[in-house]
């Protein structure tokens, strides 16, 4: 199985987060009632690995359409800052 692709991030503050593109690794979403994105961070540094496309390396919305084992199986997903979270905006309720 392949982490699907942060395809696009608008939450410019984090330091993830850098030209719309996230550069962590892997993020997590959700914490079971929001599907927002976890790793959300500020920092006045920006971090990640600008070489590389952040991914979903996991997901605890079970009610998510595209969730699989806790495993997001969306092509990829669009984070954007909804009101004081960065929050999945690919989530889809089955």
């Amino acid at each position: 199985m392949e982490m699907p692709q942060v395809a696009v991030c608008e939450v410019a503050e984090c330091a993830y987060n850098e030209d719309s593109a996230c550069h962590a690794l892997a993020i997590t979403v959700g914490d079971a009632t929001r599907a927002r994105c976890d790793t959300f961070f500020v920092h006045p540094v920006k971090g990640g690995d600008t070489s590389a496309v952040g991914r979903v390396g996991a997901c605890h919305m079970a009610g998510c359409l595209h969730n699989v084992g806790l495993e997001c199986q969306a092509p990829g997903i669009t984070v954007a800052a909804l009101q004081d979270a960065a929050d999945c905006l690919t989530y889809t309720a089955r």
